[in-house]
This record gives C-alpha cells, structure tokens and sequence, in this order.
C-alpha cells in the first residue's frame, strides 16, 4: 500500500487531460475475433439483437441501430452496450463513431465505457482510451470498477506514461481496488514497461496479493531491462515460494541466459521445459533458439527450429541471424530463400551478416534487391549499409543513404546518427561528419568516439583531444575504442607527452587497463618521435605477449630513423610470428639497403624466395554509379577491361604531355 501511496501524482481527474496530449505513440496489435453469441434472455428474445450478433459492416450496424432506436431498445442498457462493443473490438470495428454512440447515450452503463476503453487500447490511438476515462468520470453516471483501471494501466504501459499511470494509481487507491488482483498486476506491468522497475519490486512485495502473472510480469521486466541476474533471482525467490513456472516464465529466464551467454543454465531450463511438459509455444522455442544461438550452439537450434511446427517470421529470422553471426553465411542464404514470407526484419539481419563479415559489396547488392522486392527499408537497414559503405569508402552510397534517410522522415536515433557520422569519416569527408554530429539530437559515448577517431585519422589531432575532453566534462565514460582515437590522435600529432598523459590515465582515473591496440598506438608514437629504446622497453613491460602489429609499428619506425640493429631485433620477432607476410621481407630489405648492407638485403630477397613467399599484389576499389568494383594489378576480370586499359593508356599520354 504505502509503494502504491508514493507513486500517487494526479488526485484531482481534471488534471489528467493536460497530460493526455502531450505524446502520442502508434502502437498496433492485431484484433481479436470475439465470438458475439450469448445465452443472454435479451438476445434469444428480441430479433433486433439477434442480427446484431450476425452483424458484418458498420452499414449493417447503423441499420440495426436505426431500428433499436425506432421501437425503444437502444434506451436498454444491455442492447446499446453491444452496439458500443461491436463498434469497439470487432473486427469491422469504428472507435469514432463508438465514441460517438457512448456520448449520445444518457446514461451508459459501466460495461459500455470499459469496451470502448479496451477497443481503444488495442488500437493505434491508445490515449483516446484515457480521454474516454476522463469523460466517463465528468458523466458521473457510472463508477469505474476493477476491470476499468487494468485497461488504462495497460494505455500507460504501452505509451510509457510514468507521471499518467502514477495518477492512475491514485485514483486506483482512492477507489479501493488496490486489493483486486487484476489491478494490481496491471499497476507492476504498468511500472516494468516504463523501467520503473524499483517501484514495480516494491509494490509486488508489498502487495497483498499476488499470483504467477506477477512474479512474470517483473522476471520479464528485468529481462527486457538486461538484468539478466535479476531476473534469475526473482526466479529463484520463486521456486523458494513453490509458485509453479509457466511458458511466459521460462520465455523470461531463457532470455536472461540468452543475455548472459549461459549454456549450462540454459540447456537446465530446456530440460525442465521437457520433464514438466510444459507447451513449447512458438514463442518459447524463439527463445530458446535464441539462447542456444547466443551460446554459440547452432546444432540444438536447428533441431528445435526444425521440430517446430508452426513457425513464424521470428523464428526463420532467428535462426538466420544465428549462421550469419557466426559466419556461415551461405546456411543463412539457403535458409533466408526457403522463407515462406521475408519481412523487414529478415532482409537486415542477410544485410547485417554480410556488412558484419566484411563483405559488404553482397551487403549493399542484398540491399538493391530488397528495394526491388518493394520492402520498406527502416532504421536498422541504414545502419547496416552504413556500416558496408564505411568499410567499402562508398561515398556516393552513403550519401544516397543519407538523404533517403532525410527524404523518409526516418528516425535519426542514436545508432543512425552515429553510423552516418562514422561513414563520412570513413569516407573521407569529415566536415560531413561533424556536421551530422552537430545536428543530432542525442548522442552518446560511441557518437563521441567516432569523431574523436575521425578527427585522429584526418590529422586533426588538437580537435581530436579537444572534443575528447568536452565528453569528459558532460560526464560521458570513455571506452576502449575512445582511447585508441585519443591516442591514435597524439600519434598523428606527434604529442608525445599527451600521449604519454592519457595513456597513464586509461589505468590510473578511467579504470581501463590497456590492451594491444593501446600498446601498439603508444610505440607508434613513441617510434615516430626517435624515441626507439623507450617504446622497446614499453613492449618489455607489458603484461602480454606482443602481437604482429605492435612489432610492426617498432619495426617500421626503426626503418624510419635507420635504427638497424633494433631493426633486425624486430624483424626478427615479425618473421616468427608471420613468416608469410612478403612486406616484412621488403621492409628488411629497404631497410639494409638505405644502411648500404647490401649482401644482407640479397640474402633477405633469397630467404623471400626459399620461403616461397610472394609478394601480395594490390588490391584497389572504385566506385561508379553506387557500385563498387574492386580490381588488382593485372586484373583482367571485369567484361569491359580492354576499354578500362584502353582508357588507362590515354590518361597516360596525356600526364606525359602535362
């Protein structure tokens, strides 16, 4: 009661229409089919009434009505409230004019407001529902009961109205339902769907009642919040109870071990499954799919998608997400053209495994094709090829992106933003980049981060540490991806003792404990500054085991300042490690070359040789008309290439003429 008490905020039910209006979110469920017959004596006896059972348009409707209103019945409480409700929830429903039949009636009874406040929260316009509560309460003519309040709870949940639900609650406690288990139920959801799960805990512990919806609707809650532990606890406290786990429930803890990446816990919870009989709803085996993709267990998924019978879009997409993520994309091709029917959801998660493996030329090709299939491209398909333009430096692409992005009015959220911002880095073009910035409307660490990095790898170095230090100051936490920018910025600059500040930092005030790319950053640094026996002796000192591209960046700046001593040490090092790297060889053979030791360079070149090792040809990409094309040298792949070498020839007549 008294967690009830404290959420309290609206008293006064005039107050609430000044809220009411202040959001608006769509939010679409798919009707329900209502089985209109009833042994009601009012129905069996009146014609009237029996052809509004039978009813299938609102013109049908509105001629029953005329005819109601002719010989008296509309007046009946109990024949105007099944005008209201076929209005309201049938599957030819109008909640205009059920709004309009409720208001011209003199004294509508409370089953009548309560189903056109259900018809409303099922539909696209759910604060309507609290409008129609406000007008029941200035009508005084019926009293809200205990069926009233869940449905309006349920508005405020699906519209994440905190301050709306709290007035709610207040007006639950004012009439004496806190007590109803309904209600309750209703108030705990209310609260976990607008992440207010403290005071959801609080009022499940000091309810008076309680029941299996209850113990789901937090365990649920915690899941949807990722506090996966939190909801393995609740589940714990609820076996301690003995409260017996339905399907909803093991849907909750087979999430949090899907969050966790808990296979022992999870193939537990699948073994209960079996053992109690519990019904492996669709929905369940979606979760568990998930749980056993998310452990890194293909096989079991498989099985269990492949002994479900009446699988949905979820359930292929699952499955498809699983092999794409974890690299075999060709299963995650065979299965996504097996699809009985592909939604939007489908096509990102094709386009995401191919822009998360690299291949972002099948990305972005997958992506003309799903426009082709007139699906509509959304939030998380634009982050997608954003991310295949960076790697690929599609810059027209990207821009395309961009303005369909502004042209469709999409959401330009938090990961959109960033994507689009990380793309024109990539591409070259960092005005754009941090225009984009500017212009968004929220942004968070990783926003941050990727201009920092953008600013280093554009040389920017002051701006870089600039913009790193205003994230500081508006309290935002820096990752490890944020001090590979800051430090990479020092790198460009040649800001030693920065560099040697911040690299101190990580550890000491940010609680980050340097990895590789920190080390390899640093002794890049330190190498392009002259400064050889310091960044050697950083590499002494590390608490792990050096890597090819942290010898690679002592090496190459030993090449640079003729260091050939300390050179050879970390060739030496390199050759262990990638004794089939040909750059290595050229490198040591340059650099005896310019130290004019040149029997050592011809014994590299014959090592190089012996080795078998072959020199690694170019790769080189361009971009024409949104298409990538990507060729190396001698390459005679492409069906136009005697005009590109035809072409190649006369630009190069014509820079001898220059």
């Amino acid at each position: 009661m008294q967690a009830l008490k404290s959420l309290c905020f609206f008293s006064n039910p005039l107050l609430l229409s000044s809220f009411i209006r202040t959001r608006s979110l769509s939010f679409h469920k798919e009707r329900r089919l209502i089985n209109w017959n009833t042994t009601h004596t009012l129905v069996q006896t009146n014609p009237l009434l029996s052809l509004l059972e039978q009813c299938k348009s609102l013109s049908q409707l509105k001629q029953i009505q005329a005819q109601m209103t002719l010989t008296g019945l509309s007046s009946d409480g109990f024949a105007s409230s099944r005008l209201i409700a076929f209005c309201a929830i049938s599957e030819w429903r109008n909640l205009g004019y059920c709004s309009q039949i409720l208001y011209n009636l003199d004294n509508p009874n409370v089953f009548s407001w309560n189903v056109a406040i259900r018809g409303y929260s099922e539909s696209e316009s759910m604060e309507e529902g609290v409008v129609l509560y406000k007008g029941m309460l200035r009508n005084g003519g019926s009293r809200p009961d205990n069926y009233t309040y869940p449905l309006l709870l349920k508005v405020c949940a699906g519209l994440s109205w905190k301050l709306m639900g709290d007035g709610i609650v207040g007006h639950v406690l004012q009439m004496g339902f806190d007590s109803d288990m309904f209600v309750h139920n209703a108030v705990i959801h209310m609260l976990v769907s607008c992440g207010e799960l403290v005071d959801a805990r609080k009022v499940f512990d000091e309810g008076r009642v309680r029941d299996l919806v209850s113990w789901n609707s937090l365990i649920n809650g915690y899941v949807k919040s990722g506090l996966a532990y939190e909801a393995l606890r609740m589940y714990s406290e609820m076996e301690v109870e003995r409260v017996k786990p339905d399907e909803v429930t093991m849907i909750g803890v087979v999430c949090s071990c899907a969050q966790l990446g808990d296979l022992n816990h999870g193939r537990k919870f699948h073994w209960y499954i079996e053992e109690n009989g519990l019904n492996l709803t669709v929905p369940l085996s979606n979760a568990l799919m998930d749980m056993y993709i998310k452990c890194g267990n293909l096989e079991e998924a498989q099985e269990i998608f492949d002994s479900t019978v009446n699988r949905t879009i979820v359930s292929w997409t699952t499955l498809i997400v699983g092999y794409a993520k974890l690299g075999f994309l060709d299963i995650a091709w065979k299965l996504f053209y097996e699809m009985p029917e592909k939604n939007v959801v489908s096509w990102n998660a094709m386009i995401g495994g191919y822009a998360h493996a690299k291949r972002s030329t099948e990305a972005l090709a997958l992506f003309h094709e799903m426009q082709a299939s007139n699906i509509k491209p959304d939030e998380v398909t634009m982050v997608n090829c954003l991310s295949a333009c960076s790697q690929l430096g599609a810059l027209d692409v990207g821009i395309w992106i961009h303005r369909y992005i502004e042209k469709h009015n999409l959401c330009l959220n938090v990961a959109l933003g960033t994507a689009l911002v990380d793309m024109y880095v990539k591409c070259g073009n960092i005005a754009k980049a941090l225009q984009v910035f500017q212009e968004m409307p929220q942004r968070n660490s990783l926003t941050w981060t990727a201009v920092i990095c953008g600013l280093a790898i554009h040389g920017n170095a002051h701006d870089a540490l600039s913009y790193f230090l205003t994230m500081i100051d508006i309290g935002l936490v820096p990752d490890e991806i944020t001090f590979i920018g800051v430090l990479s910025a020092c790198c460009h600059g040649g800001l030693v003792e920065e560099g040697r500040k911040y690299f101190s930092q990580m550890s000491s005030k940010f609680n980050i404990f340097p990895k590789l790319k920190h080390y390899s950053c640093m002794v890049d640094l330190l190498g392009r500054a002259g400064l050889l026996e310091e960044a050697e002796e950083l590499i002494k000192s590390m608490p792990m085991e050096a890597d090819a591209v942290l010898w690679g960046s002592l090496f190459f700046a030993c090449c640079i300042h003729g260091n050939v001593t300390m050179g050879e040490r970390a060739a030496s090092k390199l050759l262990r490690l990638d004794p089939g790297d040909s750059g290595i060889y050229v490198l040591l053979a340059n650099m005896y070359k310019d130290a004019n030791m040149w029997e050592e360079a011809r014994k590299v070149r014959k090592m190089m040789m012996e080795r078998g090792v072959e020199k690694t040809p170019g790769c080189s990409s361009i971009e024409v008309n949104g298409f990538v094309y990507e060729f190396i040298v001698r390459d005679k792949s492409h069906p136009q290439c005697e005009q590109i070498y035809e072409c190649l020839v006369q630009l190069t007549k014509q820079l001898e003429l220059v």
